[in-house]
């Protein structure tokens, strides 16, 4: 009897392994993903303690050389491997970064047993990432080295009840002289799930917020029980340059978001919307798609994993410095792309010890290459350099603005960089580069690749998303890729909510990647004389605040020469002392749409900064221990209820926590 007994425990146990064998978990245990092929199909599923975060999603793709999404077997499961690294990136977020996490390979055949393709699995304590390893498929005596990937089956399967914060994506061919799709959309903030944008899908990084439950511990470190404690999850990718496409994500039904390619109208129809691999015995690997899991936003705005899976594309063959740029063309617009009104600026970048000065479209016909080597060269006496704005297009849009036909071919750019080199020229913000196509991603790399070669980074605006390219591509400053600050001068909406899109930028956009915003305006009017154009309702204190909050390594404020004597001296004393390049960033506290306080630290000191959206004002008890050593002074800059703002000195308490009051357009910034 007990030799049965015995016999049927060891064939239940033989029965369980495979199915255990397919889990890979965190470091810490706490993250896992199952990785599973039930009729063919292959799927996966995440799950945070006993929280199934990605219900179970599938996976495979749909090629030229075959459809990979069906009829397929999992041949096997690699051992757990520890994978790790500790590395430098100067022009992000976090300078030094160290990361650990678990990677397990799942292999799939077809039903003649042979593999066709892997899935990589990565899993640290915060993020899972994977991606799709493809390799040759012999057909009799051919073996097809080459295909097209038409459409993927990777899906996210949210669980019933989640809400969204996402960003719908834009018509092609449609916006300002056909430059769209550029991520430019208003982000809608907690939205229950069953709509599709408009009608597009979403843009990345998109945020979810599942509702889930977590143990109750008490002192002594029993569990006495549950509660509800929401579950924050954000969906990208990253590691796309040439090699493959940008994607996005549609709604389908019951809870899924299906990831998406580029649609052929995009980029003037130039290019195929599926991207092309080169095959061969070791595989080609596609994108990673990342998923980053928390019950904090903390591990949103954080998180790092867009980095950690990448490579450098090349080496830096210059010395890139990065830093605080004026710019004229928020507050003043076209017009002011003349030499005088630029000279001027130059002057004022220079008053306020900033490095740079970004010159706006139409500097070809209204100032010349001549003058302009002139104007580089007053302004290098100066110790300002200039950033010059292009025009991406060729033939795929009808965007009007000079220099153009300079960016879209080699030799055409590589002459106009030459030039540029020659001038002093620091770098380039070029424009209106719409679309996620593998064509145009390999326009992106071409720009950045050739611009090393002269020594001039490069800022895209009217763009997509950048996919880890802080760390692919040194020369690379940031794209745009947001409702940036232009809309601000074009509309007054736009300024009526302009501390609630504040809110989500630093947790979500600038989780992933450098932003472009252009922001911190000191002027009430975006105009010249600071006499009409739309009205700014943000406080003074709240745009120092998001000099904080939104980070790129080369900032264009949209501060002004006037404000020099228009606006309050402590105000500017702080613009020309903000940091652009930090070492670490921590969330404190926030919700999107609402309220954000983050910090971040430069040269061992932190900055802690806050913006409020809501209709009454956010009270907040901060213990300030936690970033500032007790008996510490600090600057105090904040707004009263009527957003008139001071600065005062306040001295660290280390028994009692320091209460503030942020009115609705205020913010609040602690250094």
């Amino acid at each position: 009897m007990k030799t049965s007994y015995l016999s049927v425990v060891l064939a239940l146990a033989a029965m369980s392994v495979p199915a255990m064998g397919q889990e890979v978990s965190s470091p810490d245990g706490h993250l896992r993903v199952s990785v599973s092929c039930n009729g063919g199909k292959p799927s996966y599923s995440v799950t945070l303690d006993d929280n199934q975060v990605i219900k179970d999603s599938p996976l495979g793709l749909n090629t030229t050389i075959g459809d990979f999404t069906k009829s397929l077997s999992l041949a096997s499961a690699s051992d757990v491997k520890t994978v790790g690294e500790t590395y430098a990136l100067p022009n992000a977020k976090k300078h030094d970064i160290t990361y650990t996490a678990n990677e397990r390979t799942y292999t799939f055949a077809l039903e003649d047993g042979k593999k066709i393709f892997d899935v990589v699995m990565h899993v640290d304590n915060e993020n899972v990432a994977f991606k799709y390893v493809l390799y040759p498929k012999k057909e009799k005596r051919d073996e097809r080295l080459a295909c097209l990937v038409s459409s993927e089956a990777t899906a996210y399967t949210m669980p019933e009840g989640t809400h969204t914060f996402l960003c719908p994506q834009m018509t092609p061919q449609t916006g300002f002289a056909r430059t769209a799709p550029s991520y430019e959309t208003y982000y809608d903030f907690d939205a229950e799930m069953g709509k599709n944008g408009h009608g597009r899908g979403f843009t990345y990084p998109a945020l979810f917020r599942v509702p889930a439950t977590e143990q109750v511990v008490n002192r002594k470190g029993k569990v006495t029980g549950t509660r509800q404690s929401d579950i924050w999850v954000m969906i990208n990718e990253t590691n796309v340059g040439g090699n493959y496409c940008g994607s996005r994500i549609e709604y389908k039904d019951n809870g899924v978001y299906a990831v998406t390619y580029p649609e052929d109208t995009e980029f003037g129809c130039v290019g195929t919307s599926a991207p092309g691999l080169m095959l061969s015995a070791k595989g080609a690997p596609t994108p990673w798609r990342t998923i980053t899991v928390g019950r904090s936003l903390k591990s949103i705005a954080e998180t790092t994993i867009q980095w950690d899976l990448v490579t450098p594309q090349y080496k830096a063959k210059h010395e890139y410095k990065y830093g605080r740029s004026a710019w004229s063309w928020i507050i003043r617009m076209d017009s002011s792309c003349n030499y005088d009104e630029q000279k001027e600026y130059v002057d004022f970048a220079a008053a306020m010890g900033w490095e740079y000065l970004l010159v706006d479209a139409w500097w070809d016909s209204n100032i010349g290459y001549d003058r302009m080597a002139e104007l580089s060269r007053y302004a290098q006496k100066k110790g300002v350099g200039l950033f010059l704005w292009y025009n991406s297009n060729g033939y795929w849009n009808d965007a009007m603005q000079g220099p153009r036909g300079k960016m879209h071919r080699m030799i055409t750019r590589r002459e106009e960089m030459a030039w540029m080199q020659s001038a002093g020229i620091k770098g380039i913000k070029v424009d209106f580069v719409g679309s996620d196509k593998q064509q145009t991603m390999q326009m992106y790399e071409d720009i950045l690749a050739d611009a090393n070669d002269y020594g001039i980074m490069v800022i895209f605006h009217g763009c997509t998303l950048q996919r880890g390219w802080e760390r692919m591509y040194p020369n690379f400053v940031s794209c745009e890729a947001v409702r940036a600050s232009e809309n601000l001068a074009f509309g007054q909406y736009d300024n009526d909510i302009e501390a609630r899109c504040g809110t989500i930028h630093p947790l979500l956009r600038n989780a992933v990647g450098n932003m472009d915003f252009g922001g911190s305006a000191l002027n009430r009017h975006y105009s010249k004389n600071n006499e009409r154009g739309t009205l700014r309702k943000t406080s003074d204190v709240y745009a120092l605040a998001t000099a904080v909050l939104f980070q790129t390594p080369v900032q264009n404020f949209a501060v002004a020469p006037n404000n020099m004597t228009d606006a309050p001296a402590w105000a500017i004393d702080f613009m020309k002392a903000v940091p652009v390049e930090w070492e670490d960033v921590r969330f404190i506290d926030g919700y999107p749409g609402k309220y954000v306080v983050m910090a971040r630290k430069y040269q061992g000191k932190w900055y802690l900064a806050a913006i409020n959206a809501e209709e009454t004002a956010r009270e907040l008890t901060l213990d300030l221990t936690a970033l500032f050593g007790a008996g510490e002074k600090l600057s105090l800059y904040a707004d009263d209820a009527q957003l008139q703002g001071s600065l005062t000195e306040i001295t660290v308490n280390s028994k009692k926590p320091l209460k503030v009051s942020i009115p609705c357009n205020g913010g609040l910034v602690i250094k």
